[in-house]
């Protein structure tokens, strides 16, 4: 499940639980098992300016710190200061130039705004954005916009922040976005633009699928927009992420899972290699709209490469959350 957590509003708790193992199991992939490919680097990042979602747990802390190793200069957009203020000391501790800490609530588009026009009153150029942050929930809710929330803060807010940061993303001579998407695109065969806030009904697999088709056909459309002008936009699978999944519900099951899952989980350090690999490396420095497993390109389902329900869906976000971009 990458580093995005759970949250549960009501419902039964032995159904929680079997979401989150079903999910889990998904992500898994323990039907493809394929040689992975190592992140290694011998680059530097110094003097490279780069903006994290979801820095403060799992692959996204572990992302900022080996950033940092490198010499980047980060900006971290955190929902919670304390965590972020416990990150900063972890990276200093490794060695990392001082973090920029900018607050935001990816629920909430009113903070993604300000969050944005905090960012670019720093007035500096942006090397990498790395959208990383993501929710699942076992019911529905809805956030202070009136949007469900999976999608809100999975493929809304990463939307609107990009689209905000772009003139910073120009500045740069080259420049990378990030999406940490999943292959939890398989659970849906398309975005079901009929009911996209699932106000007919709410599925913990369909509404966390749809946000991550929206996030590779989003990649896919942005990369598209931007070619030719410098920056390059990638998405990628994580694999299964053994943070945080179950220990936010109650019940014996719940409790079990996180033991009984362990096996086929990867470390937090494992899972951030592809998104480590896109920031970084220069194999990819020129490919754009692809999508990377173990520090590869593979072909995501068809439905994800369908240019007429990527437009469709480009349309619909930027008509709901308010925001033409400029590209």
């Amino acid at each position: 499940m990458s580093s995005e957590k759970s949250s549960v509003a009501g419902g039964r708790t032995s159904g929680c639980a079997l979401s989150s193992f079903k999910l889990a199991l998904a992500e898994t992939n323990l039907l493809e098992c394929k040689p992975a490919k190592t992140w290694e680097t011998n680059e530097t990042m110094q003097g490279k300016h780069v903006a994290i979602t979801g820095p403060t747990a799992g692959i996204g802390r572990h992302s900022a710190i080996a950033l940092a190793e490198l010499g980047a200069e980060l900006t971290l957009f955190c929902r919670s200061a304390d965590k972020a203020r416990v990150l900063g000391d972890e990276i200093r501790e490794a060695g990392g130039p001082e973090p920029t800490v900018i607050i935001m609530d990816m629920a909430d588009m009113s903070s993604v705004r300000r969050a944005a026009a905090e960012f670019l009153s720093l007035q500096r150029p942006l090397d990498v954005l790395l959208n990383n942050a993501g929710i699942v929930n076992t019911s529905r809710r809805e956030t202070v916009d009136g949007f469900e929330e999976t999608l809100a803060v999975n493929h809304f807010a990463p939307f609107l922040l990009t689209g905000l940061l772009l003139p910073a993303l120009m500045e740069a001579k080259k420049a990378r976005i990030v999406m940490v998407a999943s292959n939890a695109h398989h659970f849906v065969r398309g975005m079901g633009f009929d009911d996209m806030q699932a106000e007919r009904g709410f599925k913990t697999f369909r509404e966390y699928g749809r946000s991550k088709l929206a996030n590779i056909l989003y990649a896919r459309s942005l990369a598209s927009r931007l070619e030719g002008q410098g920056i390059t936009v990638n998405s990628l699978h994580p694999g299964a992420v053994s943070t945080s999944l179950g220990l936010q519900n109650k019940g014996l099951v719940s409790s079990l899972l996180p033991v009984l899952l362990k096996p086929f989980f990867r470390t937090p350090e494992k899972g951030a290699e592809s998104s480590l690999y896109l920031c970084t490396s220069d194999e990819v420095a020129a490919t754009s709209g692809g999508y990377f497993y173990n520090c590869k390109q593979i072909p995501p389902k068809a439905w994800a490469r369908d240019e007429e329900a990527a437009a469709q869906l480009w349309d619909y976000t930027e008509k709901t959350v308010g925001f033409s971009y400029p590209t």
